[in-house]
C-alpha cells in the first residue's frame, strides 16, 4: 500500500512510531495533487511550500520528543468557504478572488492545534450554493471515477481530494446535504455532526444550526478521529456542546457483532417525501439486504416527515436573505443565476410564515424522537440521484418527474438537517454505471458516538460491495 492510500488513523500511528515522517505524508499528497488536480480541479489553492515547511517542523518536534497531538503530521484540506489565516479564501466568488483572512475558523484552528497540516483549499460552488461544484473562478470539480461527471455540491472538492489521496482528511460544510451528497458521489465517508457539536464563530445568527461544519474522510474511524479534534464547547457559539468521545473499535470485531446483534434499524430510501432515482433505490435496497442478516431488527419504517419541505424552504430562504442581502444589493451582476435565485427566495417572507416554519421544524424533531423510542438508527439514501454530467447545471427532474424547484433533490438530506440530528454517509454499493452510492445513517440527539460505532460496523459489512478503483489519470 502506498502512503496516500493509508487512512488518517494509520498515517498518524505510522508517524508517531517513526515509520513515516510528516514530510513523507505531505510529499505523497503533493504527488497526488500533481497527478490528479489539473483534471479534477479539487483544490482551488495549494499551500505547497507552507505545508512542506510545516512538515519539517513537525518532524523536528517528533525527533525532539515534544508532546504530539492526535493528528501530528497528517495533511488535511479546508473547504474554500471556511476562513484560513494567511491562505486565500474565495468562497467560490470573483468578489473574493484575492481575499486572505487573518484568522482561522475555530474548527481549522483546532485541527492545526492537534498537529494536522493544512495542504490547501477545496473547490466549492459560489458561496456553497448549487448542485454542481463549480464557479467562475476555477470551473467544475470532476468526479474521480469519471471526469465528465459532477463530484456533487457543495463540498465536491473536498470529497474528490479525499477519494484520490490529495489529502487524508478534509473539512466540509453542510446545510442541506453538502457533505453527504459529495460523499455519496465520490465513494467516501461524509459526517454531518449534531447541531452544536462543532462550534462555529462565523455564524450570522448565533442560534442558527441549519449549517454545520463536517468532514470528508476515507473511513468511519477517520471521521471519528477528526470529530474528536474539532468538537468541544466554545461559549461564543451558544449552541455548542461538549467534545465527542471516540474510541477505536475493537479490532477483533467482537464489539461490532455484539452491537449489531441488538441493533434496531428503520429504513426508507426517500422518507416518502423525496423522489429517488430508480437505480439508487435498487442499490440502496441491496445494501439493506446485506445488512439485514446481521441486525436484530430491520424494518421498512420512518418518522412522519411531510412537513419538512415547506419548513426547510422557508427557513433556508429567510436565512440566506438575511446573510446575503448586502452582497445581493452591492454586486448583483457578479453573482451567478443560481446564487441570485437562492437569495431571492427569502425576500418578503412574513413573520407569520417564518414562525409557522419553525413550528413545523419542532414537530419534525418530535416525530424523530418518537421514532428513536423504537429504533436505534434510521437508514436512507445519501443522495437522491447518481452523479450527473457537467453540462447539467441543476437537478430539474428525477425519474422523469419534475422537481418543484432546484433544491428539491436534496429533500432526503435537508430533512435531517432540520432536526439537528447527527448523520453520516458511508459507501454502500455501486450502480450499473460504475458510480458509487452512499447510505445515510441518522442517529439520536448528540449521539455521534453510537452512530459512528454503527457506521463502522456497517462499513465492514458493505466494504466488499462498495470498493471502486480510481481510474488512472
Amino acid at each position: 500500500m502506498q502512503i496516500h492510500q493509508l487512512s488518517a488513523c494509520e498515517l498518524a500511528a505510522a508517524i508517531r512510531s517513526h515509520q513515516l515522517t510528516a514530510t513523507d505524508a505531505v510529499n505523497a499528497c503533493l504527488q497526488q495533487i500533481d497527478r490528479h488536480n489539473d483534471r479534477l480541479k479539487a483544490l482551488i489553492t495549494v499551500c505547497r511550500d507552507r505545508a512542506l515547511s510545516e512538515a519539517q517542523l513537525a518532524d523536528r518536534a517528533l525527533d525532539s520528543g515534544e508532546p504530539l497531538g492526535p493528528l501530528h503530521g497528517v495533511p488535511f484540506t479546508a473547504k474554500d468557504l471556511t476562513p484560513t489565516a494567511g491562505v486565500r479564501t474565495t468562497y467560490g466568488s470573483s468578489i473574493y478572488a484575492d481575499h486572505v483572512p487573518t484568522q482561522d475558523e475555530l474548527c481549522i484552528a483546532r485541527l492545526k492545534a492537534a498537529g494536522a497540516i493544512l495542504l490547501g483549499k477545496t473547490n466549492t460552488p459560489e458561496f456553497g450554493l448549487g448542485a454542481h461544484c463549480t464557479n467562475a473562478l476555477y470551473g467544475p470539480t470532476a468526479n474521480p471515477f469519471n471526469a465528465d461527471y459532477s463530484s456533487g455540491g457543495s463540498s465536491g472538492g473536498a470529497a474528490a481530494a479525499v477519494a484520490t489521496g490529495m489529502c487524508f482528511l478534509s473539512q466540509g460544510t453542510d446545510m442541506g446535504g453538502s457533505v453527504r451528497t459529495p460523499a455519496s458521489f465520490c465513494n467516501v465517508v461524509g459526517l454531518r455532526p449534531a447541531a452544536g457539536r462543532i462550534p462555529r464563530r462565523r455564524k450570522k445568527l448565533l442560534w442558527d444550526y441549519l449549517e454545520t461544519d463536517g468532514s470528508l474522510t476515507r473511513t468511519v474511524e477517520d471521521a471519528a478521529l477528526m470529530l474528536s479534534v474539532m468538537s468541544g464547547e466554545d461559549w461564543r457559539d451558544p449552541l455548542s456542546v461538549g467534545r465527542s468521545a471516540w474510541q477505536k473499535p475493537d479490532s477483533s470485531g467482537q464489539s461490532s457483532k455484539s452491537l449489531l446483534a441488538s441493533l434496531r434499524v428503520g429504513f426508507s430510501a426517500g422518507l416518502e417525501i423525496a423522489e429517488i432515482d430508480a437505480g439508487v433505490v435498487q442499490a440502496f435496497e441491496q445494501a439493506i439486504a446485506h445488512l439485514t442478516p446481521w441486525c436484530h431488527t430491520v424494518d421498512a419504517t420512518h418518522p412522519d416527515c411531510t412537513m419538512a419541505q415547506s419548513s426547510f424552504e422557508v427557513l433556508r430562504a429567510a436565512l440566506l436573505w438575511h446573510k446575503m442581502q448586502p452582497l445581493y444589493q452591492q454586486h448583483p451582476d457578479r453573482l451567478s443565476s443560481s446564487v441570485r435565485w437562492n437569495i431571492e427566495q427569502g425576500r418578503g417572507i412574513l413573520a407569520e410564515t417564518l414562525l409557522a416554519a419553525e413550528a413545523q421544524r419542532d414537530q419534525l424533531y418530535l416525530n424523530f424522537l418518537n421514532f428513536f423510542e423504537q429504533y436505534d438508527v434510521l437508514a436512507t439514501v445519501s443522495a437522491s440521484i447518481p452523479p450527473f454530467p457537467h453540462d447539467q447545471t441543476e437537478i430539474l427532474e428525477i425519474n422523469h418527474v419534475p422537481q418543484r424547484n432546484i433544491i428539491d433533490y436534496l429533500t432526503v438530506t435537508y430533512t435531517v438537517s432540520l432536526t439537528g440530528l447527527p448523520a453520516i454517509s458511508i459507501p454502500c454499493g455501486q450502480l450499473p454505471s460504475g458510480f458509487s452510492i452512499g447510505l445515510q445513517l441518522v442517529g439520536r440527539p448528540w449521539g455521534e458516538t453510537a452512530l459512528l460505532a454503527i457506521a463502522a460496523a456497517f462499513q465492514e459489512i458493505l466494504q466488499p460491495v462498495s470498493s471502486i478503483e480510481i481510474p488512472s489519470a
